[in-house]
């Protein structure tokens, strides 16, 4: 019997033309948990991960928050509920705009929901602060930074809104070993502090052991069958 405070997926199901990717999952992500997510390479992880942070529909099932369902992905989702989950990707560079500074990067999911601007900087400065970034590389767009620093601002921004559920998928895999303590201490101490759910995936299976309170293996899909030939 799993808590009313919880991330979950209901039979979902989700297909890419004739592909199944899922295909009826069902997972739950209590608060003040890790879960660790495993399956082989383009079985469904990382698709998962983007159904449950509600940026995909599934053709199936649904999610739901704290014993809430939620039917719409993205914008069409209250500011209320939406913000509650936040996903940090495997790649920054291809989750950040190449337009904004990192300070900018940041600030935006705030702006988006229009807090004050003192706020917004007020908030960016913490962030920055705990995701160990300098002052200096607030100001610079991501093709001026490394990696590792993009991907410590990706994490800022993952937490602006003080998230109740975060979604790791294979967030450490691009980063150097001293990046990827840091970032993995980073939302262990922010996990502490607001008793939030998080979700890992990855493929290093010593960090999935050290890291995660249990580990869901994500079932196989049935093969499509096959057209008939003639």
């Amino acid at each position: 019997m799993t808590g009313t405070r919880s991330l979950r997926a209901h039979q979902v199901s989700v297909a890419y033309g004739r592909q199944t990717v899922l295909e009826h999952v069902d997972l739950h992500l209590e608060r003040g948990e890790t879960v660790g997510l495993r399956g082989p390479s383009g079985g469904g992880k990382s698709t998962l991960a983007r159904v449950l942070a509600l940026l995909h529909r599934p053709d199936q099932g649904h999610v739901s928050i704290d014993g809430s369902p939620v039917t719409g992905t993205r914008y069409a989702v209250p500011v209320t509920l939406r913000t509650r989950v936040a996903i940090l990707f495997q790649s920054p560079r291809a989750a950040a705009d190449p337009r904004l500074t990192l300070a900018d990067l940041i600030a935006e999911p705030l702006r988006a929901t229009r807090h004050p601007e003192p706020r917004v900087r007020d908030r960016v400065g913490d962030l920055a602060d705990l995701a160990g970034l300098t002052t200096d590389l607030l100001g610079r767009r991501p093709h001026a930074v490394s990696d590792g620093q993009l991907q410590r601002a990706c994490l800022a921004r993952a937490l602006v809104h003080q998230p109740d559920y975060l979604l790791c998928d294979e967030a450490t895999a691009m980063l150097d070993a001293s990046t990827q303590a840091h970032v993995a201490s980073v939302i262990g101490e922010y996990q502490r502090e607001r008793a939030a759910g998080v979700l890992v995936i990855t493929h290093d299976t010593a960090l999935m052991e050290r890291w995660a309170d249990r580990v869901v293996d994500l079932p196989a899909v049935r093969p499509a069958p096959a057209r008939p030939r003639g």
